[in-house]
Parts: structure tokens; sequence; C-alpha cells
């Protein structure tokens, strides 16, 4: 019996050794395959500079690659780690050469890293790469194929996105941290809102800055134990929202200062959202017209017209949704009770009340994606001239031509 035991015991120790082994052969393989693709990669040295198209589908580990001619020969395929040491020890060596990935979390540091070797780097637009997207074969590798020979036949098709550089993209961080904590902000408020409600109660409307002092005045004495630490935590990312605002005030009143004082003309349009303006354009000479700015950040219609049919559809919502939304929200102020009297105010009116009689569904937001699209168009202008905003300037030539 004491025998048996020891021979399962002597296998047992036998399989967990070979278990190890195996793990450890496997971690090898994995290695020695790694190093035999970056060596293989480092084999293209002697190849002419702008003689291959490199696709590259980047992951958060590993990211697939796809080699080709200019004549779309596959030369090589294979992988490598998303780290900037492996991405700089198979690159380095290599002539200049035409890189293609496409947007995502790490294609901002990566074309960085690679144009600063000497690439030339397309970054892609994902939104419309439908084929890519929405391929029914779709892998690392296949993906990282159709990059490249999409690179090889027509750049102008991966429809290739600005890429800031590393200042502007710090400034604008600092926008986006105070966006994610109003987000959050809200989320507890509806919290302790939807949880009063449930015990009979409501907390009165108010400033989200002032809710904290009106929940702990109005909220049941049963719920105060529960609720003290939302309320807490809502008073300190209050503290934090006034730290970032004092930040984007300092921004505006110094680094960016002409930029933003000509278009804080505008009534309804304040600091954050003339910074924001300012960081996601970053280059105003970009546009060879102000209403090319309006398509860029998605607020025009959709098209889908087909023989007699051309229905009417909401905004394209391309480019980035942050700004987008503050400009929204400045055109709603713009159009409220509280808005200045302007050109731009009494068009926005007439628009929505010509959809109100044709029974338009949304007419007030209708007319404020409208006023959103010139007020981006406005604001563009307002930067590259450096004029003086005239609120009622039309409106003003207008009845001097009648008079």
């Amino acid at each position: 019996m004491l025998s048996d035991r020891n021979a399962l015991f002597d296998r047992c120790k036998k399989g967990t050794g070979m278990k190890k082994d195996n793990k450890e052969t496997s971690k090898s393989k994995r290695e020695a395959k790694k190093v035999a693709s970056l060596q293989t990669l480092q084999g293209l040295t002697a190849r002419d500079a702008k003689s291959l198209v490199i696709g590259m589908d980047l992951g958060d580990r590993t990211s697939a690659y796809c080699v080709r001619t200019l004549g779309q020969e596959i030369v090589l395929e294979g992988a490598v780690a998303t780290k900037a040491e492996a991405l700089v020890e198979a690159f380095r060596d290599l002539r200049r050469q035409r890189v293609v990935i496409e947007t995502g979390t790490h294609s901002r540091w990566i074309a960085q890293l690679l144009e600063l070797m000497g690439h030339e780097v397309i970054v892609g637009n994902a939104r419309k790469l439908k084929l890519i997207s929405e391929n029914n074969q779709k892998s690392d590798k296949v993906d990282a194929r159709l990059l490249s020979q999409l690179g090889c036949v027509n750049a102008d098709w991966l429809h290739p996105v600005y890429q800031r550089s590393q200042a502007t993209h710090s400034d604008l961080l600092l926008i986006r941290c105070r966006e994610a904590l109003v987000e959050t902000r809200t989320a507890l408020i509806n919290h302790v809102r939807g949880t009063v409600k449930s015990f009979g109660c409501r907390v009165s409307e108010c400033a989200a800055e002032g809710f904290v002092e009106v929940a702990q005045r109005e909220i049941p004495e049963a719920l105060k134990p529960a609720l003290s630490g939302v309320l807490e935590t809502l008073d300190g990312i209050n503290e934090q929202l006034h730290y970032y605002e004092c930040q984007i005030r300092q921004f505006c009143e110094t680094k960016y200062r002409e930029a933003t004082k000509c278009m804080m003309q505008v009534s309804g349009v304040g600091p954050i959202t003339a910074l924001t303006f300012v960081l996601t354009i970053e280059d105003k000479d970009r546009f060879e017209k102000s209403r090319d700015v309006g398509p860029y950040l998605g607020l025009v219609p959709k098209k889908r017209q087909s023989g007699e049919r051309d229905p009417h559809l909401g905004i394209t919502k391309a480019g980035d949704e942050m700004l987008r939304k503050l400009l929204v929200n400045c055109a709603h102020h713009i159009l409220g009770q509280k808005g200045q009297d302007s050109d731009l105010r009494r068009w926005g009116l007439g628009l929505v009340r010509g959809a109100e009689k044709k029974g338009t569904r949304g007419s007030r937001k209708l007319g404020a994606a409208a006023v959103a699209r010139k007020l981006a168009v406005l604001m563009h202008r307002l930067w590259v001239t450096g004029a003086r905003y005239e609120p009622l300037r039309k409106s003003e030539k207008r009845q001097a031509q009648a008079a």
C-alpha cells in the first residue's frame, strides 16, 4: 500500500515537471519565433527606399504586419510586440518605406515613433474602412494584408487622419479629463435622484455644482448613511472640476490667448469650447475654406440618394465627438431665452419655425445642429482673419440698403 502511494507521488512529481518543461519549451519557442520574425524583417534592409508598403494591424500586445512591393506582391508576413523597443529593433535599419495603420489607442505614438525613424506613416480612419471592419473573414493577419494593399493602390481610400503634436495632445487631455469627471458626476447625481425617488421623495432641481448642498438638506434621514459616501465623492469631483476649469482659463489667457479671444467674442462661446476648438483643429490653415470645418466635425447631413429616392437624414457625426457636443450646447444657448440677438440666432429661429410649420419632428434639435455648423464656420473664420465680431452685421447692412 505504501509503495503504491510512493509510486503515485513519483508519477505526480514527474507529471508536474513535464508540465513545467512544456511551459518553458513553449515560451522559448515563442521567443525564438519572435526573434526569427525580427531577423526576417531586418533582412529587408537591402530594399530600396519607397519600394515597400507595410500594413500593420495594431493590437494591444502584438501587431501583425504584411509587407508588399508596389506591385502588390507579398514579401513577408509576421508579428511584432506592440512596444517601443520591439518596433525600434524591427524598423530602425529599414530605409524609408510607407507604413499603413488604423486609428486606435496605439496609433498616435506608433505613428510618431515610425516617423522619427524616417518612415512615411499613413493613419487610416477606421470608421471609413468598412472593407476591414465588416469583413466576414476578419483577423489580424487579414487586416494587415488589406491595409498594405490599400496603401499600394490608393492612399486616399484610407481617408488619412490628421495627427496632432505631442504638446497639443497633452493640452487637449486636460479638457478630456474634465469631460470624464463631468460624465461621472452626472451618473452619480442620477443615482442619488433615483435612490431618493424609490423612497417617495425628490431632490429639487438645481445646478450640478450646488447639488450636494441641496441633497444633504432634502434626502431622507434613512438614506443618509448609504448616500453620504456618494455625496462626499461628488464634493471632491466639484473641487477637481474647479481646478481643471482654472487651468483652462489660464491657457485661454496666456498660451492660446489670440485664438480663443477671437472666438469668445461670440455670445455663448466660453473658454472650454474655444480652447477645445483650437486644440482639435490645431492648425487654422489646414482648411482652404472655413466651410470645410462643418463636414470635418460631422455637422452636415448624411446623403443616401439613389435614383428618385433622396431621404432627409441626420448629421454624419464624423470627427471629434466632444467638440461637436460643445458646439451643439452653444447652439442651444444661442437659440434659448438667454441668447443674445444676432444674425445667427435669427437665422436659427427662422429655421426652427419653418420646421415646426411643416410638422417636422425634433425641429429644435435640427435647428441646433444647423446653428452649430454655422457657429463652427464662424469661429474658424474669426480665428483666421482676427476680425471683430459684429452680431447683426447682415441685418444692419440690409436695413441700410433698404433705407
